[in-house]
């Protein structure tokens, strides 16, 4: 790489949803550790990410906090709740003199590497670090071939990228990075009073979420029954793209057994799976984060798929899967009193698609930052 173009700094890419966040700032906490002084620019698109990232970057050296062209200001941003973006290929495009200047870019999502793939004479060197994880991830893009090198949680989804032919050198496997976030909200006084906590939490995908077709009855159901509280925290998606979602959550938010969130960061850090006691939901990759501490979980099935034999389905192995209304209910009770039958399993399927979870993914990524600055 040439020095005389490129500087030893480093650039984040906050610019899309919120949900990233948790995925990329551990890193920077980490290489601020390793390398005090290195200078470390965050890209951020919207006042509700700059306003986080200021807040946690206090006393960390070099890392200073910048706003991309397009940055947009959001009122009412206070509380870390998914803004609307800026268009994201005319700032990724105002950025790249700037990052033509920076040794490593690192990033979360696809769509920004479409900068190395349009530009590759670009001389800043592209990492891409993992925000889905399990079973279901999609790891086709086209895009996802244009990073210098990518970062993936486990040594089995390292194996799924290999296999799509990406170089054994870029694919590396750190750890599970959102694991070592530390600024998840406390949510210990969510009810006033104490029962088994239900997390419904299904994708944002139609053709993977259970939402379209029991979604509303699911809800009503857990608001009629007083057995267990409720989080409803749906994936930020699913809010956008399921408009009916928030007039049937806006008629039972006053229910004291239950708290409803479609807005606020506390959905993405992993507060809400850190404090479930059941995971009730279909295909999100969150079930991975909340089997980091092996709970009960119970699966929807509306369409009554033959997913044993489907790789792809996997992870429904860690609980039982429902194919009837009826049984939403009783299953959620026989989740509590069975789960032995389910925690080996659970075990596995964690840590093969998570690997590290004590906290030292993090610091691993930032190794490997270093790694590839030093080339």
């Amino acid at each position: 790489m040439d020095e005389a173009v490129t500087s030893k700094r480093v650039a984040f890419l906050f610019l899309g949803e919120t949900l990233l966040i948790p995925h990329l700032f551990p890193i920077v906490e980490a290489l601020a550790r390793l390398k005090p002084g290195l200078p470390i620019d965050l890209w951020v698109s919207t006042s509700v990410h700059e306003a986080l990232l200021i807040k946690w970057t206090i006393g960390l050296p070099g890392v200073r906090v910048r706003r991309a062209y397009g940055f947009r200001t959001i009122a009412g941003g206070e509380d870390g709740r998914n803004p609307d973006l800026p268009s994201k290929l005319p700032m990724l495009l105002a950025l790249a003199p700037f990052l033509a200047r920076t040794a490593v870019t690192v990033c979360a999502e696809q769509t920004s590497l479409w900068l190395p793939r349009l530009l590759p004479w670009l001389p800043t060197r592209f990492v891409k670090t993992s925000h889905g994880v399990g079973s279901m991830s999609a790891r086709d893009d086209r895009r996802r071939k244009a990073a210098f090198h990518t970062l993936v949680p486990s040594e089995q989804e390292r194996q799924t990228y290999l296999m799509r032919g990406i170089l054994p050198e870029r694919i590396i496997a750190t750890g599970y990075v959102k694991a070592a976030f530390q600024q998840r909200t406390p949510v210990s006084a969510l009810f006033a009073e104490e029962r088994p906590i239900v997390l419904f939490t299904p994708h944002w995908q139609a053709y993977r979420s259970s939402w379209p077709k029991w979604g509303s009855v699911v809800t009503e159901m857990l608001i009629e029954q007083t057995r267990f509280n409720v989080i409803f925290a749906p994936h930020q998606r699913l809010v956008e793209r399921a408009p009916e979602l928030r007039s049937i959550f806006a008629k039972v938010a006053h229910h004291p057994h239950v708290h409803v969130d479609l807005d606020s960061f506390s959905m993405v850090d992993g507060s809400y799976t850190t404090a479930a006691d059941i995971y009730l939901g279909d295909t999100s990759s969150q079930l991975m984060e909340y089997l980091m501490r092996p709970r009960p979980a119970v699966f929807l099935d509306p369409t009554g798929r033959r997913w044993q034999d489907n790789p792809a389905f996997a992870m429904w192995r860690a609980g039982e899967v429902i194919t009837r209304l009826d049984d939403v209910l009783p299953a959620l009770e026989r989740s509590l009193v069975r789960h032995d039958e389910y925690v080996g399993v659970q075990q596995h399927i964690a840590e093969a698609a998570l690997g590290e979870t004590s906290g030292k993914g993090a610091t691993r990524a930032a190794e490997e930052i270093i790694r590839v600055l030093a080339m």
